[in-house]
């Protein structure tokens, strides 16, 4: 199909019920050849007002415009590098909040399939990503999860990462170099942890993973400069695997949807524009009405507010979704059947350690993660590794700020890695920083799809720190969810937001890092 042919849509939603509610399936303005402005042409079946899709006056008191509620945060640490960050477009067939690896991987997808008649931008607010989870993470990628379909994720994206100057080369420019280091993962388990580690290695592998599993003797033999004590059983990722550099893969995605003409436009969004709609379930033959999204509001850099008129807005602004979906009043009405549940993700604060160890495991060494759950990576040839942990509930750290705190290391990572590695015994702490995971504390893992009343607001968010290793596999999902009316390569459909709504359709996955 053409890109013109896609864009003759209603900006009616049509939706269809599938086994995870109801999915976003034909959102497109309607366009005409001879109509530029966005205006249905004539025989469109839409129920909006005929005549231009303008934009409207922006009130001399635009507060009235704005949603009620509390002073907001900053919801969106974001990137705007060279884009074009003054002019906030009036319309949109795809608007996208948030450009990081999420944001940025959808927008490459939906412009590489349609280059021509699909208009999508991307609105960012930080220039420096400061707080974006994005730029901040250890690059790490496996296969080695418990749930099925992110291990079918990881498994796609490991292949985008080996052939990414396929994918993101831009004519006359160096081609993209993420330094993907395939050197695998080892994750290491006591007696009471290797049941699981063995029922992970037998799902993994039944999807085509290349893992093996390696007993006390094998470990030692494999990695002598692993400490065993304690040691049942390890899976070893050895294809696949590995780590890469993330401000590497955004960049590359951000100049090859850029080169496909997506707009990138600095700005913050403030609230949304609603009005009533009324449709009927292809499938049930009943009448649907909700709320359906008219506008989002986006504050510019002159600090004046922006209706912008799109038919699908994505959410893909990380940490700090949850608040965009409140200010759709997403878990703020709780007399509401769909309303009263929040967007479960919040962020949470992740400590990472810049260490040497001249007498380090050396470059043979995996992505290791110790049944305790601190883990280590090596960074570069000059025997530097980063290193961290997960703390206990009762240990979570501020989000007011990304301060490292250096005690957390000598009392819970620096006593594990020694122990486990005793090399580590005379490592010296050479940097550190801090990051935010977006963090679904529901079931700590993606969420993804419309709402089930906001039908033309599509959540992708709640990945929990594997969201950077996932996100070209995600973007392509999204880009057929949006465009196809369904997911057609990985199915994803289990991870939407109808599950929140019933506690036995959750998805937990126990590989969380």
């Amino acid at each position: 199909m053409s890109g013109s042919k896609i864009l003759q849509r209603l900006v009616t939603p049509i939706v269809k019920q599938s086994q995870c509610g109801y999915h976003l399936s034909r959102i497109m303005w309607e366009k005409s050849s001879n109509n530029d402005n966005g205006a249905p042409s004539s025989g469109s079946s839409t129920n909006l007002p005929s005549g231009p899709l303008t934009k409207p006056e922006v009130p001399a008191k635009i507060t009235e415009r704005l949603p009620a509620g509390g002073e907001y945060r900053n919801p969106l640490p974001v990137l705007t590098g060279d884009y074009n960050t003054h002019l906030i477009p009036n319309q949109s067939d795809f608007l996208i909040i948030g450009g990081g690896i999420m944001g940025s991987s959808i927008a490459y997808w939906l412009k590489q399939r349609f280059p021509k008649g699909l208009s999508v931008t991307v609105i960012e607010r930080d220039p420096t990503y400061s707080r974006a989870s994005t730029g901040l993470s250890v690059g790490g990628i496996r296969q080695q999860f418990s749930v099925k379909e992110n291990i079918q994720l990881s498994m796609y994206s490991a292949e985008f990462l080996r052939n990414i100057k396929e994918h993101l080369s831009v004519l006359d420019m160096d081609p993209p170099d993420v330094q993907f280091s395939p050197q695998g993962y080892l994750f290491l388990a006591t007696a009471d942890g290797a049941q699981q580690l063995h029922e992970n290695h037998e799902l993994q592998k039944s999807l085509g993973a290349k893992v093996e599993l390696l007993s006390n003797e094998m470990l030692k033999k494999k990695f002598p400069w692993i400490n065993t004590d304690g040691i049942e059983l390890a899976n070893y990722g050895y294809e696949n695997e590995g780590w890469f550099d993330p401000w590497s893969l955004l960049e590359a995605f951000k100049r090859k949807a850029m080169s496909l003409g997506v707009e990138y436009k600095k700005g913050e969004v403030v609230g949304f524009e609603m009005k009533n709609m009324r449709g009927r379930n292809r499938v049930t033959n009943t009448i649907i009405q909700d709320d359906y999204m008219d506008y989002v509001l986006v504050r510019g850099e002159d600090k004046e507010v922006y209706p912008v008129k799109t038919p699908c807005c994505v959410v893909a602004a990380g940490a700090w979704s949850a608040e965009i979906a409140r200010m759709a009043n997403i878990g703020v009405d709780e007399d509401h059947p769909y309303l009263h549940v929040p967007l479960p993700v919040e962020p949470r604060k992740r400590y990472v350690y810049v260490v040497n160890c001249p007498n380090g495991p050396g470059l043979e060494a995996p992505f290791t993660i110790d049944p305790q759950g601190v883990y280590f990576r090596r960074e570069g040839l000059g025997g530097n590794y980063v290193c961290g942990t997960g703390p206990t509930a009762a240990e979570e750290p501020s989000i007011e700020n990304l301060d490292v705190d250096y005690n957390f290391f000598d009392e819970k990572v620096w006593p594990s890695l020694a122990h486990r590695i005793p090399a580590f015994e005379s490592l010296k702490v050479k940097n550190a920083w801090a990051g935010y995971y977006d963090y679904n504390y529901t079931d700590q893992n993606l969420i993804i799809g419309n709402h089930p009343h906001h039908r033309n607001i599509v959540f992708v968010t709640g990945c929990s720190g594997h969201g950077i290793q996932h996100g070209p596999a995600i973007g392509r999902a999204v880009m057929e969810y949006l465009l196809d009316g369904d997911f057609k390569t990985i199915d994803l459909s289990r991870f939407s937001f109808d599950r929140f709504f019933a506690e036995d359709e959750l998805i937990f996955e126990k590989n969380v890092v």
